[in-house]
């Protein structure tokens, strides 16, 4: 299991360096530091003032350079203007250029500035991440218990009026997008049209003091999308263990059928959503965007999305990064879930 897991570890850092360069590369093109020049100096900015802008900033080296720079592994651009001042990546963190390190990039904890927040990302990242993880938690909460017994529950008794039941309401839930869900519970419990002021419309208040009231609506949005996939995928491998030969076996014996559910056919039939629900994670991360935005809710998500509005490079490789660990480490997690619980999968 240890060879298993520095393997995986290995092949996660190669990918996290492969996926953050492709990132890096796109939003360094021309076009974006283009952009960037004129959103930050003057929009009436000629070509040839963009090419000074960008070079008295370190845009114009080759991009491996940068990347190595951003990364903390290679030296920080440095520049000594006419007048003698020293500017540079890492000279602009220290009081005086003397104390300026060599390496200041994001294996040093310097994640760049962002130009739209103006704040260090770092901070930034740390904070709203923080908010979408406690999103992200009771969306888990209410998620994953009500898929799993809706799952259980409909293939227990393959093809019984219960199972139809069931699947249709998880298949009703997952082909409806939040964005539409999200509408219509704001219209039905929040609208004065309707009558029913039951929540808030906006979650903005949650970020401070979340309560029942401003921040059930955007779990209940978030969680019904979740909850059909992996109710579906429970419903599937629990109507496959119940006809296996070992719980044909046991009926035979003259177990109770309470007995095989929960005691033979459980454990077996959570082995497919086991990685299913693994998989929810990254797609909280940056698939709720929408929710985030439709309620107002300045999380992880919503960053993103003012990030690249915005043209916010820094910050923009900042999310990515988080991103690209966060997708890696619950895959990990996944397959060393899924080999305790299969025993029938070596590693050696």
């Amino acid at each position: 299991m240890g060879l298993f897991i520095l393997r995986r570890v290995g092949v996660m850092l190669l990918t996290s360096l492969c996926l953050t360069f492709v990132v890096f590369f796109l939003t360094n093109l021309h076009p974006n530091l283009e952009k960037l020049a004129k959103t930050q100096g003057n929009v009436r900015m000629t070509d040839e003032q963009v090419e000074v802008w960008l070079e008295n900033r370190g845009y114009m080296r080759p991009v491996i350079v940068k990347y190595g720079e951003w990364l903390g592994v290679a030296p920080g651009w440095t520049r000594t203007t006419e007048d003698g001042t020293v500017t540079g990546r890492c000279v602009a963190l220290a009081a005086t250029p003397d104390e300026a390190s060599t390496f200041c990039g994001v294996l040093q904890g310097w994640w760049g500035g962002s130009t739209v927040f103006k704040e260090p990302v770092l901070g930034i990242v740390g904070e709203k991440l923080a908010l979408t993880g406690r999103l992200m938690l009771w969306v888990m909460l209410l998620m994953v218990p009500s898929a799993l017994i809706v799952g259980v529950l409909a293939g227990m008794r393959e093809g019984s009026p219960l199972d139809r039941t069931l699947s249709t309401v998880s298949i009703t839930t997952t082909a409806t997008p939040e964005y539409v869900s999200g509408v219509l519970f704001i219209a039905i419990f929040t609208s004065s049209a309707v009558g029913l002021k039951w929540f808030k419309g906006t979650a903005a208040s949650a970020m401070d003091a979340p309560d029942f009231e401003n921040f059930f609506l955007p779990v209940l949005t978030i969680a019904l999308y979740g909850m059909g996939y992996i109710a579906r995928m429970t419903r599937a491998s629990m109507a496959e263990v119940m006809t296996a030969q070992y719980i044909r076996t046991a009926r035979l014996k003259g177990v109770g059928f309470r007995a095989i559910v929960l005691k033979h056919a459980l454990r077996n039939a959570l082995i497919a959503p086991f990685t299913v629900i693994m998989l929810q994670f990254p797609w909280l991360l940056n698939g709720v965007v929408i929710v985030e935005t439709l309620f107002n809710y300045k999380g992880f998500g919503w960053t993103l999305v003012q990030a690249a509005g915005n043209n916010d490079i820094e910050l923009l490789l900042g999310v990515s990064v988080v991103s690209v660990f966060v997708v890696l480490v619950t895959q990990l997690i996944s397959d060393i879930g899924y080999v305790y619980l299969n025993p029938r999968i070596s590693v050696t």
